[in-house]
């Protein structure tokens, strides 16, 4: 599996409009717990649906985009967070270390 990396609001909004499943990841490269949250995801996601969309976004770089993410998601910002989202909509958040593949994998059951 690879990350998409998240750059625009236009992703964003393509996201919203997608049918099926998708996931974000919001990374600070600056924290250690959010890379650990990020290694641990990664060492299990081989287990998500291959056709599943993964995209990374780095909230160091793209700020306004974790905002817009927040905002049109309906969620609070925090920091690592995985939001998983189906037809636009958010139906999981998970931060810190919540982060699993298992709990996404028990929504998507």
């Amino acid at each position: 599996m690879e990350w998409i990396l998240l750059e625009t609001a236009d992703q964003i909004d393509n996201i919203k409009q997608q049918q099926g499943y998708s996931l974000i990841f919001k990374h600070s490269t600056r924290c250690s717990i959010s890379m650990m949250a990020k290694r641990r995801f990664e060492m299990d996601w081989e287990n998500l649906p291959a056709d599943m969309s993964l995209y990374f976004l780095d909230l160091i770089k793209h700020r306004d985009l974790s905002n817009k993410v927040a905002q049109d998601f309906l969620v609070y910002h925090e920091s690592p967070q995985l939001l998983l989202i189906k037809d636009g909509e958010c139906i999981l958040d998970q931060s810190h270390g919540g982060i699993s593949v298992d709990e996404t994998m028990s929504v998507l059951a």
